[in-house]
């Protein structure tokens, strides 16, 4: 009866411990699941939106082109990329792959051309 009980003993702890991490780990990623959704609730983007400081680099041109009301075969011109291909690659992507040894050299191409399309987009017109 005396073997049991130090075997007991330890298996109870490593439930406790695994039960232990398991709250932690899903308290982590909970965190980072809500700050997620704040992020996306403060940015506010919905089709038409002016602010361009929104842009991320996750977001690919399809997207930013449906976002801010641009044609994506202009934004695709105004950095110098190919559309063919690349629709779905998102902008760090894009970054790496086209202006390799300048990074983040595509955000403030991309912001300058919402933000001459966007006056076009707002009076009405489909591209600038």
């Amino acid at each position: 009866m005396n073997d049991t009980k130090p075997m007991t003993k330890k298996v109870d702890r490593w439930v406790m411990v695994l039960v232990i991490l398991g709250i932690a780990i899903t308290a982590f990623y909970s965190f980072r699941a809500v700050r997620s959704f704040a992020r996306v609730q403060l940015t506010g983007l919905k089709p038409g939106t002016t602010d361009v400081e929104a842009v991320r680099g996750w977001m690919t041109i399809p997207y930013l082109a449906q976002m801010y009301c641009v044609p994506a075969d202009y934004l695709f011109q105004k950095i110098n990329v190919p559309a063919a291909g690349n629709d779905k690659k998102s902008l760090y992507d894009l970054n790496r792959e086209y202006f390799s040894g300048q990074s983040g050299a595509i955000l403030p191409k991309i912001k300058d051309a919402i933000r001459s399309a966007q006056p076009a987009c707002q009076q009405g017109k489909t591209s600038p």
